[in-house]
């Protein structure tokens, strides 16, 4: 570029300047991404779900290919949904290492997380959610279980802080707060929309001092703005109608360390509920699992101990008492989701669920051939898709159909190379 008489302007020191630091979305193809999804007749969700210690391969991945593959034991616990549900063998996510590290890369695929300096990208939940969040009271729910952490990031690679507490989620769901409250929320929505039009007027008056490259630039930053004042009026508009009255009584929390399928119940009840009562579309849950001894039956170790197995008999036997225990609880969450009707069908049908890990072998800390599998969401099922010798078919190939699903136009995310093979819809 050629210097000129026009000053070198940095979109950094006039954020700095304006006393605010703005995140905007992405920008391309958003309009007709939100467009399709306000389009649909049959609203699409997801329910993505991480358990963080692995899960042990030979009690997943099941014999044979395709529509004729005999179940695994875990696969067995899902029994009832195997025409509704596909398993995934041979996926993982290209360049995530790291052992126990990845696991903050499971809904981002961002590269070497191990590795000093890195930095994490936006999670697929977060990115539908920019698109289509605002069709609902809360854009996403970023949910966990025995810890504070989330799946979830945002553009700029910051983790959405995890909510653990089944009482105070119930509360935000549900619970209308006093008028005062309400007011007071709707102040700080007003105070950010104030901020966002300071922002709006300075990149006007930019305008006049820059070319015509960067007018476009500063243009399609504008419209940035403005997409953003747009939500945060939908946000005012959704403190102001009251939120939904649910039968479900207000959930208790748990505060023994050993409550783990206890409070994962817990969490798929109200995920369900959030889902049925289209409070949200888009849930994170991180399932976290470290050396807690769980109430289980036949287990008096904590699954991060159990993990480093070395293969010995006693130890694979609890940690499989621990894994089943989680399995029956999907199971749980799938029925609860397919009980209740929507329009079309089942919420089931309509609801995406991926439940995997991004350990695929807790007793070497190895990253691939994760054990990955998804239900509902209205795809053709019934089938053991294997997708890689090696491991190493791109997991976000996934996250790209399942976005389409959720109707964006959307053909890449992360590591993608293109939709899943293999995985098609109805």
């Amino acid at each position: 570029m050629t210097k000129s008489s026009q000053s070198t302007i940095s979109r950094r020191t006039m954020l700095r300047g304006l006393g605010v630091g703005l995140a905007l979305p992405m920008l391309d193809a958003m309009t007709p991404a939100v467009a399709a999804a306000e389009a649909s007749t049959q609203p699409q969700r997801l329910i993505a779900i991480q358990t963080n210690q692995g899960i042990l391969p030979k009690y997943f991945f099941p014999e044979g290919e395709g529509h004729d593959y005999k179940a695994s034991p875990y696969l067995q616990v899902l029994d009832n949904f195997r025409e509704r549900m596909t398993v995934f063998s041979g996926v993982s996510h290209p360049e995530v290492d790291g052992g126990h590290e990845a696991e903050q890369c499971f809904l981002t695929a961002a590269p070497h997380p191990g590795m000093g300096g890195f930095r994490n990208s936006i999670s697929v939940d977060q990115f539908a959610a920019e698109r289509i969040g605002h069709l609902t009271r809360f854009p996403s729910l970023a949910l966990s279980v025995g810890t504070k952490r989330s799946l979830s990031y945002t553009q700029s690679g910051v983790q959405i802080p995890g909510e653990n507490s089944p009482s105070r989620l119930f509360r935000k769901l549900f619970v209308q707060g006093s008028k005062q409250e309400v007011e007071a929320q709707v102040a700080k929505l007003r105070h950010g929309r104030s901020i966002l039009d300071s922002v709006g007027e300075r990149a006007r008056q930019l305008g006049s001092r820059v070319g015509g490259s960067d007018r476009a630039k500063l243009d399609q930053f504008y419209t940035g703005v403005r997409d953003l004042e747009k939500r945060l009026h939908k946000s005012e508009q959704w403190e102001q109608q009251p939120k939904t009255k649910v039968e479900m009584a207000p959930p208790r929390d748990f505060d023994d360390p050993g409550a783990l399928i206890e409070r994962t119940r817990v969490m798929y009840d109200l995920a369900r509920i959030a889902m049925e009562t289209d409070s949200t579309r888009l849930i994170s849950i991180f399932v976290y699992q470290n050396d807690a001894k769980p109430n289980i039956p036949g287990v008096d170790t904590g699954t991060h101990p159990l993990t480093h197995h070395g293969n010995q008999p006693e130890k694979l036997e609890q940690l499989r008492r621990i894994e089943e225990a989680q399995f029956r609880e999907l199971s749980s969450l799938l029925s609860s989701l397919d009980e209740r009707s929507v329009s079309g069908g089942s919420l089931l049908d309509t609801t995406s669920v991926i439940y995997g890990t991004a350990l695929g072998n807790g007793n070497s800390h190895a990253n691939n051939n994760l054990p990955v599998l998804i239900a509902g969401g209205g795809f053709r099922h019934a089938q053991h898709l294997s997708l890689g010798g090696n491991g190493d078919y791109p997991l976000p190939n996934l996250f790209v159909s399942v976005l389409q699903r959720l109707g964006l136009e959307a053909d890449k995310f992360a590591t993608s190379t293109g939709t899943m093979r293999g995985l098609e819809f109805i």
